[in-house]
């Protein structure tokens, strides 16, 4: 089975939300998950994260620590999906590869119909009943 490495980024803000995307290509297109990308060869986990929100968002982030790894069996592929606590350094979150994003408190974060590997990360924050670092 074909192995893929990525990185996630659990955007937090000081209101305790996070911001979660709307996938706007790909066999998963319309699912909702944590921003984030492949891994490139040579790339820390952490270098991988802070060039993908860039391309992806164009926004500059802190990466704070790292929160889960979820091992994750799709039908075509399996997924290794590192997951860090973030915040914005500077950008505004513009979007450019998703259709729609939302800020997402405790309250909300069923709202959406997240991806499967990414409910995981879902229920682990859950479970911590809250967003602080």
């Amino acid at each position: 089975m074909k192995q893929i490495e990525v990185v996630a980024a659990i955007i937090h803000d000081d209101g305790g939300r996070i911001f979660a995307t709307q996938r706007g290509y790909g066999d998963y297109k319309d699912g909702w998950e944590f921003p984030g990308g492949k891994m490139e060869p040579g790339e820390t986990p952490e270098e991988a994260l802070r060039r993908e929100i860039w391309e992806e968002l164009e926004t500059r982030i802190d990466v704070e620590r790292l929160v889960q790894t979820v091992d994750w069996d799709y039908p075509a592929f399996h997924l290794t999906m590192y997951c860090f606590w973030c915040r914005v350094e500077s950008g505004s979150l513009t979007l450019k590869e998703h259709e729609a994003a939302r800020w997402l408190g405790l309250s909300e974060i069923d709202s959406v119909d997240w991806l499967p590997a990414d409910r995981a990360v879902v229920e682990t924050i859950k479970k911590a009943d809250s967003f602080a670092v």
